[in-house]
């Protein structure tokens, strides 16, 4: 349970926000820094000696002014005796007249001339270093103590060595100020907690009813965060997840069993939900801070999304300003959401990405994409510094994370950048043009182990290659940092990223990674795949204290169980539909077949079948087809044999306004049929809500397998040796996902009727049909555009 008067926050963040000033900088020059920071780190500390102790870490819980502060951190070193320097190049600058035999370190690495940093270089290093000397010496009953300031250039890899003898006095009234300076924070967040705590016990269920199986998840899932546990429910449409979620959970944040919520999703119109949810609950008199976190590219309000001070008004200063934005939004709004963060961005002319994070350490809940918590490229550290938090993530669409964790944890390399790019540094950049050479030579070389195949895979990683990446991106730095605008900058800027991610994923990789490089017309192509993203995401998910992975379609519930990470004593559910379902019509055409070797034959059976299913009642329709192909064949077929009805169809590629266009077809009443094709496991067979008459049914034409590819051949390969499950887990779990997702689109409110059209026979086999939910044992198998008809002529009849 959590006091409203705990302050838990790191060294570096306490030290950082109170000290915080100037600008905004995330060019090129200062994002390197950060990655040569780590290791400049490690460089430093494996060049001590035995008396030195990396990465300590420290924690440090107190009463102070009214509030018990936990304030933890890691120090960099610490030295256990009086040491002189054993770095090459270094030079030592000792202050104060007294030495100690315990020395903190804290490395800070720089592209600055050493002669010009000197004890007044950086007021932030030092009350770093002296919170966790202070925290130490308290202890360890010292008197005094020494700390350092290490200062590593990255070009020369020179060291300077900057040393005060500290009191405990002196470190005691040092650390006590800049509590102070935190104090208005501190009391704002425990004034705040004290509203948002009470009014979230006085909450009731913000609707008038709990429909059936509602009252049963929200049950679950508040279980489930007390218990500090992970639950992994499949929640049909209808039963309303989002609320059954967050309701709970904002209950058990009342009572002190969670601290923040992330609500995650992959899609912008279940964020949309989340963000109603908090209204309705607010309306009940429910006082909560939610903040949706926008992506940088689409919150940023210049034309090209570049924190550089010297380009954007916004980014300079920046840090001189932020603070006063913080307390002024965060004393009038509750909902942070996209237009009050660019209202009070603007007024305060900061960053609104950067103001948006800044904000999300005060929001009671986050909502946010998956790879905000899951993706170790960008996920937020300043949350997950320390495994010890007491954060719960509702995972929304569960299902659409076991592919975007696969390509979270993967990395890919083109040959065909690195050797466009040495033709341009030709001449120009000899170092660089080198590195280039050595990456394009190695690719050729690579190329031959495909042979007469177009692929080749090992289980090995290729160590090699990681040496010659971090060379190249070694050789690029002083070139991006320095010449902006110069030909082949903004392609080489991308690849340093393509090559840093690629290096940062190799330190994943384990037995659940294949390498394969495969040949790509002129290209070649290499890859770490991650074929079993279960463990990492079990990782992933210790970063708070309980999870709830939900989602209409999460069948069988075993495999995303196990394929998500989730343990033996996880719990996990399967809750039944909350409609009638002989509001539901379903019907399998099981003599037609889809695979694709038999499609030409299909396209004029399936047209007849579209026509039979929408014409015993006037109304809208969806068919979800398995390819653009497939889709354009049958269009054509149906638009030249009845050319009267009023058809619409997705494009290969759509705008947001074009997508909009597409569904605003759909109306509530229409006036006359209106049919829609589409493509499964596309924009418009998830998260599309067409409730009511704007939907009236829909036909499902396959089994929505993937593509036969080579990444799903790896995997199935590779849960065949694992569990005799390949085709499973590759083809028919994904592939039955996209077709219970897009029938998942007629029924949505108790009062919807309508029908889904199952057509390939592949539905009448066992395997199949053991996914179906329990509201479709009602199925009827048809066989004829007759039959579908008079059966549909009965169900409209009897559903007015």
């Amino acid at each position: 349970m959590n006091d409203k008067n705990d302050i838990k926050i790191s060294v570096r963040n306490l030290v950082e926000f109170v000290l915080r000033s100037g600008d905004l900088d995330t060019s090129f020059r200062s994002t390197s820094r950060a990655v040569e920071g780590t290791r400049a780190h490690q460089k430093v500390q494996k060049s001590k000696g035995e008396n030195y102790e990396a990465e300590v870490m420290l924690r440090h819980s107190f009463k102070y002014r009214g509030f018990v502060f936990k304030i933890e951190g890691r120090a960099d070193g610490i030295i256990k005796e009086a040491i002189g320097s054993n770095v090459k190049n270094d030079e030592n600058l000792a202050l104060g007249s007294h030495t100690s035999l315990i020395c903190i370190d804290e490395i800070k690495s720089t592209m600055k001339s050493l002669e010009a940093i000197d004890e007044n270089y950086n007021e932030v290093h030092w009350a770093q270093a002296k919170c966790y000397a202070y925290i130490y010496s308290l202890q360890n009953g010292l008197k005094n103590i020494d700390v350092q300031l290490t200062y590593f250039h990255l070009e020369t890899e020179a060291v300077k060595n900057i040393k005060k003898n500290i009191s405990f006095v002196e470190l005691e009234e040092f650390f006590h100020n800049i509590l102070d300076k935190y104090i208005v924070w501190a009391n704002f967040t425990s004034k705040w907690s004290n509203i948002r705590n009470n009014t979230a016990k006085d909450l009731v269920f913000p609707f008038d009813n709990y429909r059936t199986g509602q009252r049963d998840l929200a049950i679950l899932v508040y279980r489930t965060i007390r218990d500090k546990k992970k639950l992994f429910a499949q929640a049909p449409t209808g039963i309303g997840k989002t609320i059954s979620t967050l309701f709970p959970t904002v209950k058990a944040l009342g009572e002190g069993h969670t601290t923040k919520i992330f609500y995650l999703t992959a899609k912008t119109i279940t964020r949309q939900v989340a963000e109603e949810a908090f209204i309705k609950m607010r309306q009940k008199g429910l006082k909560f801070k939610s903040l949706t976190l926008i992506a940088k590219d689409k919150i940023c309000f210049k034309e090209e999304s570049r924190c550089d001070p010297e380009y954007c008004e916004y980014a300079k200063g920046h840090f001189n300003r932020v603070n006063d934005a913080l307390l002024d939004i965060l004393n009038n709004e509750d909902e942070f959401s996209r237009n009050v963060i660019e209202k009070y961005s603007r007024k305060h002319n900061v960053c609104p990405f950067e103001f948006s994070l800044d904000l999300a350490i005060w929001a009671d809940c986050v909502i946010c994409d998956f790879n905000y918590v899951f993706d170790p490229r960008v996920y937020l550290r300043r949350f997950f510094e320390f495994n010890s938090n007491d954060y719960t993530f509702l995972i929304d669409e569960a299902h659409n994370l076991v592919d975007r964790s696969r390509e979270m944890f993967s990395a890919t390399l083109y040959k065909k950048p690195f050797l466009e790019l040495k033709k341009i540094f030709k001449d120009k950049e000899p170092k660089i043009e080198k590195a280039l050479d050595k990456i394009n030579s190695y690719m050729l070389k690579i190329k031959k182990l495909c042979k007469e195949e177009h692929f080749y895979i090992q289980k090995e990683m290729p160590n090699d290659i990681c040496y010659l990446l971090n060379s190249l991106m070694a050789d690029s730095e002083e070139f991006l940092a320095t010449k902006q605008g110069n030909e082949g900058h903004k392609e080489l800027l991308e690849l340093f990223f393509d090559c840093l991610a690629y290096v940062r994923i190799s330190e994943l990789y384990d037995d659940k990674y294949v390498t394969y490089i495969e040949k790509n017309n002129k290209d070649v192509k290499l890859k770490m795949f991650c074929l079993d993203p279960s463990y990492l995401l079990r990782e992933a998910a210790k970063r708070g204290k309980s999870a709830v992975f939900f989602s209409a379609t999460l069948s069988p519930i075993e495999y995303f169980k196990e394929i998500l990470g989730g343990d033996m004593e996880d719990n996990s559910v399967l809750l039944p539909s909350p409609f009638d379902k002989r509001n539901l019509c379903i019907m399998i055409a099981g003599n037609i077949s889809t695979r694709y070797k038999d499609r030409e034959n299909s396209y004029n059976e399936v047209v007849d079948y579209i026509k039979a299913s929408t014409t015993e009642k006037q109304g809208n329709y969806i068919v979800f087809f398995p390819s653009y192909k497939y889709m354009n064949e049958v269009y054509e077929r149906f638009l030249e044999k009845y050319p009267g009805i009023n058809l619409v169809i997705q494009a290969n590629i759509m705008t947001e306004e074009e997508r909009e266009e597409y569904l605003n077809k759909f109306h509530n009443n229409p006036k006359e049929t209106l049919i829609g094709f589409a493509v499964m496991g596309g924009i418009f067979s998830e998260g599309v809500d067409l409730k009511g008459e704007r939907l009236s049914g829909a036909v499902v034409v396959g089994v929505g397998l993937p593509k036969i590819c080579l990444e799903r051949n790896i995997i199935k390969n590779y849960f065949n040796e694992k569990n005799n499950m390949g085709f499973n887990y590759a083809y028919l779990y994904p592939g039955m996902n996209k077709v219970l997702q897009a029938s998942g689109r007629v029924i949505r409110t108790e009062k919807d009727k309508g029908l889904v059209l199952l057509i390939d026979d592949r539905f009448t086999y066992k395997s199949y049909k053991r996914i179906f939910p329990k509201s479709w044992g009602y199925n009827i198998h048809v066989s004829s555009e007759n039959q579908i008809r008079t059966l549909l002529m009965s169900f409209w009849r009897n559903r007015k």
